[in-house]
């Protein structure tokens, strides 16, 4: 047998119909996401209207931007929702999981159930909380029924507390998955370490605090990934329930950015509006990428 017939394929012959195949993705990946990003951060510096037009003005969108009070309500209630979303959402995930992690009985009835609202549209599920938040007629209206004439439960209605009424929404719609992901995480711990700590007389909820969790830190970092990329494109909910309102009570930035590129006619606004929005995506994915392939690397 020859030399050349013995010699190991070359490394960038290695899998070569995979390579073939993955063609059309990394085209599309790099025509369509990446020209289309670098597309929109560069009309961001232009006076575009109603067409885009390459008339650069600097900054000037990004000043208009941040001196915009609109903007300003939508950052600050984006923060609101994000930074509790977050913590309802990993909390109330972990606990549920936790719970169905004991053996317990119809454990797929219960995961069902706290599963099924992640398979609504967020229109619908908008559109539902909206009717069980209306005082005339949901929440509110039952318990003045009961009796309890004084009760008062309109959150939607309220400019100060709108962006709570959006939160329990979402909350009731994602949280399922996050269960979901927490409980395949459980399923992965070793049943010895539970023996272990039964043993040694650990109590359980120290066994979750300092065993458990640490051990679950790459199903945190994926769940947190997922809950941030849907706070930062929080649209549909806010839509459906209060179309922004009270007043602009309740603007998220996505909104911002439809409504300047599509009714106000105002690409360039837009167009800021969004490579914000694109910045704070990789504020949310740098860290995660360092987490998950840097100490990879070290390792």
């Amino acid at each position: 047998m020859s030399e050349s017939q013995t010699r190991p394929p070359s490394r960038l012959l290695r899998n070569l119909n995979a390579k073939i195949a993955s063609i059309p993705m990394i085209l599309t990946a790099v025509v369509v996401f990446a020209g289309g990003t670098a597309w929109t951060v560069l009309y961001s510096f232009t006076n575009s209207k109603l067409l885009p037009r390459l008339n650069f003005v600097g900054l000037d969108q990004y000043t208009r931007l941040w001196a915009a009070p609109r903007w300003l309500v939508s950052i600050e209630n984006l923060l609101i929702y994000g930074v509790l979303s977050l913590i309802f959402s990993l909390v109330v995930g972990f606990v549920l999981a936790a719970l169905l992690d004991q053996k317990i009985r119809f454990e797929n009835t219960f995961r069902t159930i706290f599963l099924y609202p992640f398979a609504l549209s967020f229109i619908v599920t908008g559109l539902v909380w909206q009717w069980l938040l209306n005082p005339e007629h949901g929440i509110q209206s039952v318990v003045r029924g009961l009796g309890w004439t004084s009760f008062s439960f309109d959150p939607l209605y309220n400019s100060e507390i709108v962006i709570y009424g959006i939160l329990i929404a979402a909350l009731w719609q994602g949280t399922g998955l996050v269960m979901c992901l927490m409980l395949a995480g459980l399923r992965g711990i070793d049943e010895d370490i539970w023996k272990a700590a039964r043993v040694d007389g650990i109590p359980m909820w120290r066994t979750y605090l300092f065993i458990v969790i640490p051990m679950m830190r790459p199903v945190f970092v994926t769940t947190l990934v997922i809950i941030a990329s849907g706070i930062v494109k929080v649209y549909d909910l806010v839509v459906a329930q209060t179309s922004g309102g009270p007043g602009i009570a309740s603007e998220v930035p996505a909104k911002y950015v439809y409504d300047y590129m599509f009714f106000a006619q105002n690409l360039g606004q837009g167009f800021a509006a969004s490579t914000m929005m694109l910045l704070s995506v990789v504020i949310v994915i740098v860290p995660w990428a360092y987490l998950e392939f840097g100490r990879r690397r070290r390792a």
